[in-house]
């Protein structure tokens, strides 16, 4: 089946008070479908299609289409209200208990989707206990298109403010939520699943510290996960970190949007010590997330041969990437890894990126003089100089760290490439200076050993430079 089918519509010969709210759907086959729903959950006598245990693993062909059916109409307010006047959250949550159909389970777990969409009745799904512990449990389901169904929903609840502190509760005393989404990271290969169980995560993180370092401190103990039946099975000592840099793996080459979440994941870590701590302090010293995250701005982003305006595509994902950057070469100097003989291409990197945005600085104002009169023009441009600004001062925290490590070498070899001359170290020095002086003053004295030539114009063109030495 391609898709969901288109759902149905009353003719307009039909009994006259039966369309829902004012749509042209049926109230009575909407009600048929929902009978019919009960029916199969709990037949009254067995059915051949039935497994062993007694209970259907597959729909029939009319079923799946008019549930499908319901599902799509689901997405109408009026439909929706129909739906939970009607008690089907309780129906579905007799699903989720007796079904042993995964497409069933997923198709019910979606239409609570669509119905959580609304502000009311995503209020009423969250404030029921039972089902919200059902839907969690849903979390451990070993079909992947439940799962997406169930992350897509968990999303929708927690994105709406009126209960999203009622959803993160519920989670953080729930430790099997812990388990069942590393145990997704770190072996799905499903790419929409993995997108959307990042962006769960990531807005559980960004809406509480709290929750967030208990999942950091987690994997101390052997878990509970996923299993074919119903019962326990252990699963590998999940750390976080390892998890989020499987899942970005899969997602870095069939989903930008995905890697700009997992990214963010990252970079929430490194707002807390702890964070910071886990990732540096894995059992490969963090040399895993380090050459991952090099290898994507190295290799990958804002390369060469971009025009400067990837810059404004790539703000996002690259002032994440460099912010985890920062906060590892900043606590693990001393690591391999970080030592700039390793990293001179991040560095070369970031000077072409303060260059790059230099051009997207002047692009703005240009485009904010032609739209000074026009209030929302204004506003975009404001808005796209604020995370441009914060692209920006992480480049230059980053770039002040590694201006103090680098070396002789390092710096000869940059001249000799054509990475490092007049114009990119001006370009470093007009970002830097004042705040990061030491910084700058630090590598002048390195660039006068490799080209004197060079360092006396630039003091000549940062006076600022030449009064202190």
């Amino acid at each position: 089946m391609d898709r969901n089918p288109s759902p149905p519509c009353s003719d307009a010969e039909e009994e006259e008070g039966d369309a829902v709210g004012n749509t042209v759907y049926s109230k009575h086959w909407l009600f048929s479908v929902l009978t019919r729903l009960i029916e199969v959950i709990a037949p009254a006598e067995p059915d051949p299609a039935a497994s062993p245990e007694g209970a259907r693993t597959e729909l029939d062909e009319e079923m799946e289409n008019d549930i499908c059916k319901v599902w799509d109409m689901s997405m109408d307010e009026d439909v929706a209200l129909f739906l939970q006047e009607f008690n089907a959250p309780d129906i579905f949550m007799g699903v989720f208990a007796k079904s042993k159909c995964p497409r069933l389970t997923e198709i019910c777990v979606g239409i609570l989707g669509n119905m959580a969409c609304f502000q009311d009745i995503c209020m009423s799904i969250s404030k029921d206990e039972n089902l919200g512990q059902v839907l969690l449990q849903r979390l451990c389901d070993s079909d992947s298109p439940t799962l997406l169904e169930t992350s897509r929903l968990l999303l929708t609840c927690l994105s709406q403010p009126e209960v999203a502190n009622v959803w993160v509760e519920r989670i953080r005393e729930n430790p099997s939520v812990y388990d069942c989404v590393c145990f997704i990271m770190s072996s799905s290969t499903n790419v929409d699943l993995l997108v959307k169980v990042g962006e769960v995560v990531d807005k559980l993180f960004d809406l509480d510290e709290e929750l967030m370092l208990n999942w950091i401190k987690n994997g101390t103990c052997r878990s509970v996960g996923p299993s074919v039946d119903d019962s326990p099975e252990e699963l590998p000592d999940f750390k976080i970190v390892p998890c989020i840099l499987e899942a970005a793996k899969q997602v870095r080459s069939d989903n930008p949007e995905g890697l700009d979440v997992y990214m963010h994941i990252l970079q929430l870590l490194t707002t807390v010590d702890e964070g910071i701590q886990a990732i540096v302090q894995a059992p490969d010293g963090g040399k895993e997330t380090w050459s991952l995250l090099y290898d994507l701005v190295c290799q990958e982003l804002c390369q060469p041969d971009d025009p400067p305006i990837i810059v404004q595509e790539q703000k996002t994902v690259l002032a994440s990437i460099l912010s985890v950057l920062s906060a590892m070469f900043a606590s693990q100097t001393e690591q391999e890894y970080t030592r700039m003989r390793k990293s001179k291409s991040c560095f070369f990197l970031l000077i072409r990126i303060l260059q790059y945005m230099e051009g997207c600085g002047k692009r703005a104002v240009e485009n904010s003089k032609e739209s000074e009169q026009e209030e929302t023009g204004r506003t975009d441009v404001n808005e796209e100089d604020f995370h441009l600004k914060i692209l920006k001062d992480i480049c230059c925290e980053l770039l002040s760290n590694m201006l103090q490590e680098l070396t002789k070498e390092n710096t000869l070899e940059g001249l000799h490439q054509g990475h490092l001359n007049e114009q990119t170290c001006s370009c470093a020095f007009q970002n830097l200076l004042p705040l990061y002086f030491a910084s700058v003053e630090s590598f002048l004295e390195v660039l006068r050993e490799a080209d004197q030539t060079l360092a006396d114009n630039l003091e000549k063109r940062f006076p600022s430079l030449k009064v202190h030495t």
